[in-house]
């Protein structure tokens, strides 16, 4: 009997072509608008003749790029279905090129769903069928589906892996397909919620156009959200507000810097103290600028990432780890326990001020795009609570995966000697302040030197305030060699790696802090290595390997105890199965 084939939703067809026609439209803008405002602006207008073929023409082409989206959305979807079959998942899409995708069942990993804001609101999503194939595996799209048939699709793969994986186990028969299929809701406790949590339940409750009801998926033991407090200081600690906020103090900090160099040397007999005032008062306004700047993007930012927090929930349902957020772009990510190749603790500088952490679930993660890009591929895993107490973590990691409750907790330190090798590594060859006063000095060293040689006294009346400037430098690179000695020492103090008979823990120091434990048996490979000054000092660096992110991801200590590194080497060695 021939598998049925499902075609994705009819949306396909015209919420594709809206997305195809709008990136045509607005390239065809972007590369041609000019060209078409300096013909309308030559026009005079007596000559409405011109001016009316113009936007005649531009309709036509509007006219002609929606019906070839449209055909070509209409024709792909005929070529784009999938089947359940009885042993293997196959997707086919292409009107020329032909592809079909065999995904066998127990191979696997997660089902996710993203939904865009237009998608939301019409109720479809797109699904991602994530496989254990290495460094170079792509995600399967199953584009606009329904969120219903999402969940549908979803629940039939994982209950028939669940049966493949029974049946190469010889532990079950033809008869157990059904009890597989069978799934059961049981209602979980939830942790307090937040004021976002009402809108994404009204979303979920009105699903969209074309939603369909939902469907109960399996079993949940353990559930949580996010408070109100968890929920805003999540945002105000985001990363991507502090990256914005740079951009934007380096952008304003440049105009500035332009317009100072505008006021040449040449100037002063012309203008007198002017060619001072000017740029103190232009410096003056920028910083107010910038101030204004920096509250206005971090407040944007960190409104943006409440939003896409908005309904959080991370559960346990049966063996598989769920995790869904967004307000508008809805994002929903699972993955077996079985898959999960690490458990990370972080802590940001703000974060280790408040007390508070971010906890992660490191897994195998597959490109996305057909280009092989990652893109939508977050580095740093499958976030479980963006911003918790340190003393809940033990808490949820107990009810989400109890699978790692007993990581080692029996450290081993660095040695002394590391202590003097951070510094050194961190203050000086890598510290960014130590340059800066380098780069500071030859600079001023420089400009004394011509000023000395050429007589000038132009370049003589502008020297005492670029040695103000000097000292500044001199002050802001010293702070900077302050502050990486305070990360080199806690980077020494608190920085160590423990393991027992099942799983292994790196901890990495510092102004912000790291603890990634992970099973013995999901390590790749291991090794250490040593250049000529760690021989000296009697230390080591260890390389760890494992299947996380895309391509795998090494994680690294330095500067561990010979002695320490060798008993760790010895522990590595395979000795037989290791249960998981």
């Amino acid at each position: 009997m021939e598998p049925e084939k499902h075609h994705v939703h009819h949306s396909y067809m015209w919420l594709g072509s809206l997305r195809i026609v709008a990136v045509i439209l607005f390239a065809t803008a972007i590369s041609m608008g000019s060209s078409l405002i300096g013909v309308l602006a030559d026009t005079s207008g007596e000559d409405m003749f011109v001016t009316l073929m113009v936007f005649a023409v531009c309709g036509v082409f509007v006219l002609l790029v929606i019906i070839v989206a449209v055909v070509v959305q209409v024709i792909s979807y005929k070529h784009l279905w999938y089947e359940i079959g009885p042993a293997e998942f196959n997707f086919y899409q292409g009107i020329f090129s032909k592809k079909r995708v065999h995904i066998p069942y127990q191979r696997i990993q997660s089902v996710d769903q993203r939904a865009s804001l237009l998608q939301r609101i019409f109720g479809v999503c797109t699904v991602s069928i994530d496989t254990a194939g290495g460094s170079a595996n792509k995600a399967t799209i199953v584009p606009y589906l329904t969120k219903q048939d999402a969940e549908l699709l979803r629940r039939e793969l994982f209950a028939r892996k669940r049966f493949a994986l029974a049946v190469e186990a010889g532990e079950a028969s033809e008869e157990d397909r059904a009890r597989f299929a069978e799934l059961t809701w049981a209602n979980a406790s939830v942790a307090e919620g937040n004021v976002l949590d009402a809108p994404a339940n009204l979303w979920d409750d009105i699903g969209g156009v074309f939603a369909g009801e939902s469907i109960d998926t399996g079993q949940v033991s353990f559930e949580y959200g996010l408070t109100n407090k968890e929920l805003i200081l999540t945002g105000l600690s985001n990363n991507t507000a502090f990256a914005l906020v740079l951009v934007g103090v380096l952008g304003v900090v440049g105009q500035v810097l332009e317009g100072a160099l505008s006021f040449a040397p040449g100037a002063v007999d012309a203008v007198g103290h002017a060619v001072v005032q000017g740029p103190m008062w232009v410096a003056g306004g920028a910083a107010v600028l910038v101030f204004g700047v920096v509250l206005l993007i971090w407040g944007l930012s960190a409104v943006a990432t409440c939003i896409s927090f908005g309904g959080f929930k991370a559960r346990r349902r049966g063996n598989r780890i769920e995790v869904e957020r967004g307000l508008l772009q809805h994002q929903f990510s699972g993955v077996d326990v079985d898959r999960v190749q690490s458990v990370t603790v972080r802590q940001s500088l703000v974060r280790r001020l408040l007390g508070c952490c971010e906890v992660s679930l490191g897994k195998v993660e597959a490109v996305s795009g057909e280009d092989g890009s990652n893109q939508g591929v977050r580095t740093g895993g499958l976030v479980i609570h963006p911003f918790v107490k340190m003393s809940r973590v033990s808490e949820i990691l107990a009810g989400i995966i109890p699978e790692y409750a007993d990581v080692p907790f029996e450290a081993q330190p660095l040695p002394r000697v590391a202590l003097r090798r951070g510094i050194i590594r961190r203050c000086i060859l890598q510290g960014f302040g130590f340059w800066l006063g380098v780069f500071t000095a030859a600079c001023h060293i420089a400009l004394s030197v011509v000023a000395s040689l050429s007589g000038d006294p132009d370049i003589a009346e502008v020297m005492p305030y670029a040695t103000a400037l000097a000292i500044a430098g001199y002050v802001f690179a010293v702070a900077l060699m302050a502050v990486d000695a305070v990360g080199a020492v806690l980077w020494f103090r608190e920085s160590s790696f423990a393991y027992n008979q099942r799983f292994m823990q790196i901890t990495l120091g510092g102004l912000a802090r790291e603890s990634t434990s992970f099973p013995r048996g999901k390590i790749q490979f291991g090794y250490t290595r040593v250049n000529p000054f760690q021989r000296r000092a009697g230390t080591r660096t260890i390389f760890v390997r494992t299947a996380a992110g895309v391509g795998g991801s090494t994680m690294r200590l330095i500067d561990v105890s010979e002695s320490d590194a060798l008993a760790w080497l010895d522990w590595l060695k395979p000795r037989g199965n290791v249960r998981l």
